[in-house]
């Protein structure tokens, strides 16, 4: 049965699956409002499409243009903006916030007060610890050549990101790597890499018994 609380916010349009629930002051299917120098996409947004079981819980906001998919959770306060794709069963935590033009893979977690930076790619079963943050934008709006290079990080299945972890734009974090908490990430981790400091550096690999069946 799908719940909708007296207090929340459901824009017109928004496709909300069976056994939903958006609870007390959250929004659902909000469009932008975009700073002339945005570079995000200035357009109307189709709706957004909320799967079946999905929770978006108290205060949280989640934007036109996104497809969650199911069993989703979107925690207190968090919010998921718009042309994105949640795949199911993730975790989005309190208070993170998951930027424009970003995929997220199923099953994959998003710990409290996570910045996901624009146009990044999470695969299936990404571990985000609490206060990790990301980049995109080596320029740090400077110059029009960015725009080119503007880019997330990608993490591939089943990397583990820990504690308030610092990743550049553009790096990619292999397939069952784990990134030490407070690390900060320049370059590219391989798989199964295991790395920790600033800049981030290998230590060893991750064990068998550690790695996703």
């Amino acid at each position: 049965m799908t719940e909708i609380a007296d207090t929340a916010v459901v824009l017109p349009g928004t496709v909300v699956g069976e056994g939903c629930r958006i609870l007390d002051y959250a929004v659902v299917g909000k469009q932008p409002v975009l700073s002339p120098r945005s570079t995000a996409v200035q357009q109307e947004l189709p709706p957004l499409e909320l799967g079946p079981g999905t929770v978006v819980s108290t205060g949280a906001i989640v934007f036109a243009g996104t497809t969650i998919g199911e069993r989703v959770i979107v925690g207190d306060q968090a919010c998921v903006r718009e042309r994105c794709t949640i795949g199911d069963d993730v975790v989005i935590g309190r208070g993170s916030l998951v930027e424009n033009d970003t995929a997220v893979g199923a099953r994959t977690k998003i710990q409290a007060d996570a910045y996901v930076t624009a146009y990044s790619l999470l695969e299936e079963d990404v571990f985000i610890a609490p206060c990790v943050v990301t980049a995109n934008d080596n320029f740090m709006g400077r110059t029009e050549r960015r725009h080119a290079l503007r880019r997330g990080p990608t993490i591939r299945r089943g990397a583990r990101i820990g504690a308030a972890a610092v990743l550049l734009p553009g790096v990619e974090v292999g397939e069952e790597a784990f990134v030490g908490a407070g690390a900060v990430v320049i370059r590219d981790v391989a798989p199964r890499a295991v790395v920790v400091g600033n800049p981030a550096r290998q230590i060893r690999e991750v064990p068998e018994e550690e790695l996703l069946p």
